[in-house]
């Protein structure tokens, strides 16, 4: 069963919303704000978020930018408004589907299951890195951790080693939170590359990397 966040402010539309899903067997998670919506994203599995435009004080569409960068998962907008502003803004942050209300519910329908298929089928995210003179697209899922080198990152894969040009913090703010974790000020972990850890290392394809005081917190939350 998959499970979809609507993140809707107005309570008729997100009953009417969760109801039409629901009848075609969809768990359905809810929020009325971007605030709630982190939450829900933190710690739940969520396979989709249909995201209002219109939610107060943080938009959806800034709450798009934060799925996209920290979470990586397929979103869609609700608006009842399509000017071209909205909608070029929309348009950037790349979603997998944009429904104008008020919409049919087959309407709704196909384009979860649109975005559904084409986020399963679609390539798995990734990091342009250098080897050597060549560009190497690296799938996320490849990564075991990444250690910091001066104006580089160290992209450490289970038997290779490439450079990505980029700080520890402007990493974070690219790769999905929920996969990978700060461990150390040099270092990024890939949690489902972890088979050991302790309150001072973790054991990552075989590799040791360090966990730091300021981070250990962080670190046994995310992997509790």
């Amino acid at each position: 069963m998959k499970n979809i966040l609507i993140v809707e402010d107005d309570f008729l539309n997100r009953r009417l919303i969760k109801k039409v899903l629901q009848e075609e067997n969809y768990k359905v998670l809810e929020a009325m704000s971007a605030d709630e919506a982190l939450k829900v994203l933190k710690y739940e599995k969520v396979d989709l978020a249909i995201l209002d435009i219109h939610l107060g004080k943080t938009d959806g569409i800034s709450l798009g930018h934060l799925i996209k960068s920290q979470f990586a998962i397929p979103f869609l907008y609700l608006t009842a408004f399509e000017t071209q502003d909205i909608v070029r803004k929309a348009i950037a942050t790349t979603p997998m589907g944009y429904l104008t209300k008020p919409f049919k519910s087959v309407d709704l329908i196909n384009t979860v299951e649109l975005a559904l298929r084409n986020s399963e089928s679609g390539p798995s995210p990734f990091l342009i890195v250098k080897d050597e003179d060549l560009n190497v697209r690296v799938p996320l899922s490849r990564i075991s951790f990444l250690e910091s080198d001066g104006n580089y990152l160290l992209v450490h894969c289970e038997h290779e080693v490439y450079r990505y040009r980029s700080t520890i913090k402007q990493a974070m703010d690219t790769l999905p939170s929920i996969q990978f974790i700060q461990t150390h000020r040099a270092f990024l972990v890939n949690k489902e590359k972890i088979s050991h850890f302790n309150s001072k290392q973790l054991i990552v394809d075989g590799k040791s990397v360090p966990v730091s005081k300021n981070f250990l917190a962080h670190v046994q939350e995310a992997l509790n």
